[in-house]
């Protein structure tokens, strides 16, 4: 089988998030297979325009402020007349409207959508032209067959009338290879987390604010805060102005094997977010022993099975996820028990029973082309 992939970045783009190890994961197993894969997206500095990556072809061209324009105009250039099987469109922020153009078989993934959430990350102007276009996309992609990542982005489809039919579930999964508990390493101080990007939508802020109570409470408490992003000073300058920058560390980007020893010392990890598709980085955390508190909206409460892997709390109550925060802090056997839940959940979740899925919803899509 011959697939074409549109995504705006590859896995080793300095943009790339949960989105990109997603696709990378499952099509790096479709292609271990025998099947031809091959990645558009776009370019970023000192990248080559082709390489292969775990066998799947990545091509790259354009920048990311006019990618979306570059697809169309590509796909009538080249890769029309290249005979691909599938074409499969990551649909992602600002959709290519893959349906208006591609005229072979289409499957369209969606991680979550915006919604309101994007006038918490970008400026009324931008937020506006991106809530925009995920509405426009909604009708040009209603007939499309549709992949979901978490029943909350499926059933998030369905209420704005695509057809139950046409969403197929393909969860996300955690590469155990990776993300796993070290040998030696131990949870002896009341270490919190924070892994993932940067943004103003993942309200990190929130995270600051809880814990200058915690601190008050458990002076001993620590906070790092892995990723990189635009909001990082922002945030920083909100640490000092809170008097918790002494007790808080701001990592920036991680070489992986340093992060999963992180991970391995932390009590608990949080992630704020205003939404998400899944929460990926939960997970990759509970693969390595830890809990977490996250906030119940769509994605991270697929992520986190409340009292069982972690703890959700009101989105934006900051006294509420400071409770959570010192309750797991002070009571190991809950956190104990829950630790244990939220390994036993993520091994459970595998890329490749996630790549098989992935390719019998292909296989689906083809055959009712047929």
């Amino acid at each position: 089988m011959k697939i074409l992939l549109l995504n705006w970045q590859d896995i080793k783009n300095p943009y790339g998030g949960g989105a990109e190890v997603y696709l990378h994961q499952i099509f790096k197993r479709i292609a271990s297979l025998g099947h031809s894969v091959t990645l558009f997206s776009c370019q970023f500095a000192n990248a080559p325009s082709e390489e292969d990556i775990d066998g799947i072809h990545v091509i790259r061209k354009g920048n990311r402020s006019l990618f979306n324009y570059i697809i169309p105009l590509e796909y009538r250039k080249r890769f029309r007349h290249e005979h691909y099987d599938i074409v499969i469109d990551d649909i992602n922020k600002i959709p290519f409207y893959a349906p208006l153009f591609i005229r072979e078989p289409l499957l369209g993934m969606v991680m979550h959508l915006f919604g309101n959430a994007i006038f918490k990350e970008a400026s009324i102007p931008a937020a506006t032209y991106v809530y925009g276009a995920e509405r426009l996309a909604l009708s040009v992609y209603q007939k499309t067959p549709l992949v979901a990542i978490s029943e909350s982005t499926r059933q998030e489809l369905l209420s704005h009338g695509c057809r139950k039919e046409n969403i197929f579930l393909v969860p996300c999964a955690v590469n155990h290879a990776t993300y796993r508990q070290l040998p030696g390493i131990h949870r002896i101080e009341p270490l919190i987390g924070y892994v993932g990007r940067i943004k103003k939508y993942k309200s990190v802020d929130h995270l600051l604010h809880a814990f200058a109570i915690v601190l008050k409470e458990l002076p001993q408490a620590k906070l790092v805060i892995i990723g990189e992003g635009d909001s990082k000073p922002e945030f920083q300058r909100i640490a000092h102005e809170l008097h918790i920058d002494h007790a808080t560390t701001f990592t920036g980007f991680l070489p992986l094997e340093e992060k999963v020893r992180l991970l391995n010392q932390m009590q608990l990890v949080v992630n704020t977010s205003a939404k998400e598709g899944w929460g990926l980085t939960v997970t990759e955390a509970n693969a390595c022993g830890a809990p977490a508190v996250a906030s119940d909206v769509p994605g991270l409460r697929d992520a986190v099975i409340d009292g069982e892997t972690g703890l959700l709390y009101e989105y934006g109550n900051i006294e509420q996820l400071a409770e959570k925060i010192l309750l797991l802090l002070r009571d190991e056997r809950l956190r104990m028990r829950l630790a244990a839940g939220a390994l036993s959940y993520a091994q459970s979740l595998t890329w490749d029973t996630s790549a098989k899925i992935m390719l019998d919803v292909i296989e689906k899509v083809l055959h009712s082309k047929s």
